[in-house]
């Protein structure tokens, strides 16, 4: 059933994207994306990255198990594990993936929040890939908002859908827990900027949107 809501909601949508490039010149330089986003947007997210191979980490929880038959019917690969059970089994998973040829995607917030706090992760695939972080978020103008603890946002069928991409984030391999730190903490604001001007998209000028 999410299968066919996601897919159906989904074709609706009138999509809109801003600095696709940065996506373009990492894969046209021959690395892979670490594509990281708020758990809540995975509704939008799945949708539109869909059919593109992407290894996505995903709980060993129950809800993780749900996710995981759902997205691989969009094409996507499951790395079982997170912040909190099975990471180490998972980021060896996506390392593997990612030196294979995949790119891959992180609910930076997930399994179980708090909502939008970027957990550690990303920074390190990054060091150990050599392949940046590209933050990006997904906004629809009209939604249900779920009482969840990620506040998981439904787009309602034919709304606007505006797809912001951040700067790729790069992690030396020789960086140093200080330096992870700071490509942490960059994560965490690109991520609050893009949400904050994907969120509020329609409610300024079109002239001034960046």
């Amino acid at each position: 059933m999410g299968y066919w809501i996601i897919r159906l909601v989904g074709a609706t949508l009138r999509w809109e994207i801003k600095d696709s490039q940065r996506l373009d010149s990492v894969l046209a330089a021959g690395q892979r994306l670490i594509l990281a986003f708020w758990h809540g947007r995975i509704f939008m997210a799945t949708y539109y990255f869909r059919n593109r191979g992407i290894v996505v980490m995903t709980s060993q929880h129950r809800d993780g198990e749900y996710i995981a038959r759902v997205i691989n019917r969009f094409g996507y690969q499951a790395a079982r594990g997170s912040s909190s059970r099975g990471s180490l089994g998972a980021i060896v998973e996506c390392l593997r993936a990612m030196k294979d040829g995949s790119d891959m995607g992180l609910t930076i917030d997930g399994p179980r929040g708090p909502r939008y706090v970027a957990k550690p992760g990303a920074a390190y695939l990054a060091k150990k890939s050599g392949n940046p972080v590209v933050p990006f978020n997904v906004s629809v103008r009209k939604k249900w908002v779920l009482q969840s603890w990620d506040r998981f946002e439904f787009p309602l069928p034919f709304s606007r859908a505006v797809v912001l991409v951040g700067n790729p984030i790069y992690v030396e391999a020789n960086a140093t827990r200080d330096q992870i730190e700071a490509a942490e903490r960059q994560i965490q604001r690109s991520l609050d900027e893009l949400r904050e001007r994907g969120d509020s998209w329609w409610e300024t000028p079109s002239a001034v949107r960046r």
